[in-house]
């Protein structure tokens, strides 16, 4: 008897919480903020390669009315919680540092925690495996002091030219032409070489985000907010 008693009852118990269930999942509503949108976040504390290790968290804000034409879904000033997944320092070889972050969760109006998958945009750039990061290392160093050595030899040339318009013959150009463009490509070489040494000892860039510094950022996974 007593066993009937106990299986009716919790076949009622597991009744009540089904058709509960399904009660507040019928009267959830929720909007889709889709994959790709950019939002603005201020960071509330500040995060480097240089002074973040890996665990520590971070906190930021969003700046703008997440909204559509109806609803605000996600007001500014909603918390955004992320932590240090991993900090590479800068190295010599002109090797920046990458820091790797994680967007954990946002924080609704009704006090719902979110979870988050987002990326750092704009001034950075991104690797393959997610981490932020400002220069490569040592070949990027060198294309760009290629880059310059070809800069002073265009300029040189101009230079050149420029002095055969404003001499009596125009034939001087013969002469004014080739020397600088040949003392353009000569400089142009030694500041390649004497910069690509240096290169070898010179620290790549640091990634720095200071406090109450503004980042775009964009969704990688949708989120549904509820808003009810």
């Amino acid at each position: 008897m007593k066993i009937k008693f106990l299986i009716t009852l919790l076949a009622l118990l597991f009744t009540v919480n089904t058709v509960s269930a399904q009660v507040l999942k019928s009267n959830a509503i929720t909007k889709r903020i889709p994959a790709g949108t950019k939002f603005s976040i201020k960071l509330l504390d500040p995060i480097s390669t240089q002074n973040s290790n890996e665990g520590d968290y971070f906190s930021a804000v969003l700046i703008n009315d997440e909204k559509t034409p109806t609803n605000v879904i996600l007001p500014a000033g909603s918390m955004i919680r992320g932590s240090i997944q991993k900090a590479v320092p800068n190295k010599c070889f002109s090797r920046g540092g990458i820091l790797y972050v994680d967007f954990d969760h946002i924080v609704t109006p009704n006090g719902r925690q979110l979870p988050l998958n987002m990326i750092i945009s704009g001034k950075v750039n991104l690797a393959a495996d997610g981490g932020v990061y400002i220069n490569k290392g040592y070949g990027e160093a060198l294309q760009n002091n290629w880059d310059k050595t070809v800069d002073i030899t265009v300029n040189s040339t101009e230079f050149g030219m420029d002095i055969g318009e404003d001499v009596l013959f125009s034939t001087a150009r013969i002469i004014t032409v080739p020397i600088c463009a040949i003392g353009g490509a000569v400089g142009g070489g030694l500041y390649w070489l004497g910069d690509s040494v240096v290169d070898m000892f010179r620290k790549g860039q640091p990634v720095e985000f200071s406090q109450d510094e503004v980042l775009t950022v964009i969704l990688t996974a949708p989120i549904d907010v509820p808003i009810n």
